[in-house]
């Protein structure tokens, strides 16, 4: 059964629209924007629009109008998804978390442009709306696997594959909080050596920002050896599912781009190109890692259905 076209328009917008959320908000962190506006909200300085434009008032401004249109196009896909695809076991299920993550994410920024908020509870804003775009994803692959092109459900999973998917997918949202936590605590240059702090010395940090930014060094060191060794396995065991074989080659290459890309950043001096470049990275493996627990989740429906055991 094949669903209008204007549905997976929709999808395809509203996924580069979450991306474009989630750049934009990067770009406001990146370049102290986040005050661009004063304190004022939804308004800008007091106004509707503002008239006084600077390079902060438009950042900060522009990202509230991203965030407001394609919070738009959120909302208008749940509904027709909720209503078309309902009968799919997940579709319910992602068409709320897309909305209910992307209020939530916007009433943190608002908070934080009324009354202000600590680093650590700001570090949450970036994973919040990264769940909001991981649902919208899948969503549209959902809406596409009606004609096939995505097909999830022929997929076994074995107990050990399954488990490093759980696992490594939640551990994904500590590395990324990490990463967040980074630039909020503005620890990114606190060591300007990479992959160690000071001239590559392999002594313990002395202070709260080098604690900060190399905690998220070994935890990006930690999901590289993770997400290689899942690789690994999956590219020995599941040759004949080449969704799940070739799905962890492609994690693990995006994984590999986004030290690649941290290490840039390092080295160029928190260039904003490479910034970008590394949150956009990020933002694709979760949604990858997202897709995969989809798959075990699909895996485990089918053999609770037909009473089998996975192999592998």
């Amino acid at each position: 059964m094949r669903y209008s076209k204007n549905l997976k328009w929709i999808a395809v917008a509203s996924t580069i629209g979450m991306l474009a959320i989630l750049l934009g908000g990067a770009l406001v962190t990146k370049t102290d924007s986040g005050m661009g506006c004063g304190r004022h909200w939804p308004g800008c300085n007091g106004q509707l629009i503002p008239t006084e434009i600077t390079a902060e008032v438009l950042i900060e401004f522009s990202h509230r109008l991203v965030t407001g249109a394609v919070g738009i196009l959120i909302v208008i896909l749940s509904v027709w998804s909720w209503k078309a695809l309902g009968h799919i076991r997940e579709t319910k299920f992602l068409s709320f978390m897309a909305l209910f993550f992307l209020i939530l994410q916007a009433l943190i920024g608002a908070a934080q442009v009324k009354w202000g908020q600590g680093d650590f509870i700001l570090a949450l804003h970036f994973g919040i709306s990264l769940i909001s775009f991981a649902a919208v994803f899948l969503l549209t692959l959902l809406i596409f696997e009606v004609d096939r092109k995505f097909d999830a459900d022929k997929v076994r999973i074995g107990p050990k594959l399954k488990w490093h998917t759980l696992g490594v997918t939640l551990y994904s949202y500590a590395v990324v909080y990490t990463g967040a936590l980074v630039r909020h605590t503005d620890s990114g240059l606190v060591c300007r050596d990479w992959p160690f702090c000071r001239n590559n010395d392999i002594g313990l940090p002395t202070n709260m920002h080098e604690w900060v930014q190399m905690s998220h060094r070994a935890a990006a060191f930690l999901i590289i050896v993770w997400i290689g060794y899942i690789a690994f396995h999956a590219w020995r065991n599941y040759q004949d599912q080449k969704v799940v074989s070739r799905g962890w080659l492609a994690a693990f290459i995006l994984v590999l781009a986004q030290a690649t890309t941290g290490a840039t950043v390092v080295f160029t001096r928190l260039n904003l190109a490479a910034a970008l470049v590394h949150s956009l990275i990020i933002s694709l493996l979760f949604g990858l890692l997202c897709y995969m627990v989809l798959l075990v989740s699909r895996s485990r429906h089918r053999q609770m259905r037909d009473g089998g055991r996975p192999e592998v």
